[in-house]
């Protein structure tokens, strides 16, 4: 039951995300390459004090996985921060969910697996669900381009499917490692990218961006991750595929509660088709614990 409050935790952890970079004024870039470097020096730390080894011949062995992985991660980052500042954090983040949809539908290219007719079904209930929540973007207020945010949020998910694929092909390595490799090499592609696509205003923010970027490194990625790594050992693979939807339902709560952000009738309707869809087509699989601990997770 500890275990499970754990990662219950960190589902709800990465599901409160949007409201703090909404009060971060940077660039979606620059946020993304704080949270990376804040986030890794973090867990190198726990790391560290846990005495734990990280064997160098398997990071040589998975580098050019690493690499796209990382690359993914960075990329990932920007358009999911773009998406939380042109639309809803409801639009964003139910844009965000649409990524297992890309992972069946890239499963047969890249890991040479068939779609059965029910993740077929699945893909058709989420393209639909998709088309309301697009179709009814709802009156969070002029300052929003909702169907750019919309597309900002499906771009991530593309890059996160990417991200979950080809996390597939890392070998010999656990989460943690993967997760904190992955951190720190997001973090050295980002630099170049930052300083030609940005002035960089590291030095002229509010403290209170200052506090939100802390949080977001620290808690929503150092220990977001260390939680969620720590309380799926001692759960099941469906346990742990049912639990993470508690983070995009913590997202539509908390942008309701704090920003008063209304979803419509069939933006809600468009929701639950996505999420549903997915949660069957995700639950419906015989996970196999131990080897869903070396794919890593990444909000």
């Amino acid at each position: 039951m500890k275990l499970k409050i754990y990662f219950i935790l960190s589902m709800m952890i990465f599901g409160t995300i949007g409201i703090f970079v909404r009060y971060i004024d940077l660039a979606s870039s620059e946020i993304a390459l704080l949270r990376g470097f804040i986030g890794s020096l973090f867990l190198l730390t726990i790391t560290i004090v846990n005495k734990q080894k990280i064997s160098w011949t398997n990071i040589k062995n998975n580098i050019p996985v690493l690499l796209l992985s990382s690359f993914a991660l960075g990329f990932n980052w920007i358009f999911l921060f773009q998406a939380y500042k042109h639309t809803t954090i409801a639009n964003a983040s139910s844009s965000y969910y649409f990524a297992p949809v890309f992972v069946i539908v890239m499963s047969p290219i890249v890991l040479k697996e068939k779609i059965s007719l029910k993740k077929a079904a699945c893909i058709s209930i989420s393209v639909f669900g998709m088309f309301l929540i697009v179709q009814n973007r709802g009156n969070g207020g002029t300052e929003y381009n909702h169907l750019l945010g919309i597309c900002y949020g499906i771009t991530a998910a593309v890059f996160y499917a990417t991200l979950m694929l080809t996390n597939k092909f890392i070998k010999n390595m656990n989460g943690l490692e993967i997760t904190l490799l992955q951190l720190s090499l997001a973090t050295v592609m980002l630099i170049p990218y930052v300083f030609v696509t940005e002035r960089v205003n590291l030095f002229q923010i509010t403290g209170l961006s200052v506090a939100c970027i802390i949080i977001l490194g620290i808690i929503h990625t150092g220990l977001g991750f260390y939680l969620f790594f720590y309380g799926m050992k001692g759960l099941r693979g469906q346990s742990i595929a049912a639990l993470s939807y508690i983070d995009p339902i913590t997202s539509l709560f908390t942008s309701f509660i704090i920003f008063g952000e209304n979803m419509t009738v069939f933006q809600i309707i468009g929701a639950v088709l996505l999420l549903g869809s997915t949660f069957i087509s995700e639950i419906s699989k015989n996970y196999d614990c131990s080897s869903k601990k070396n794919k890593g997770y990444i909000e």
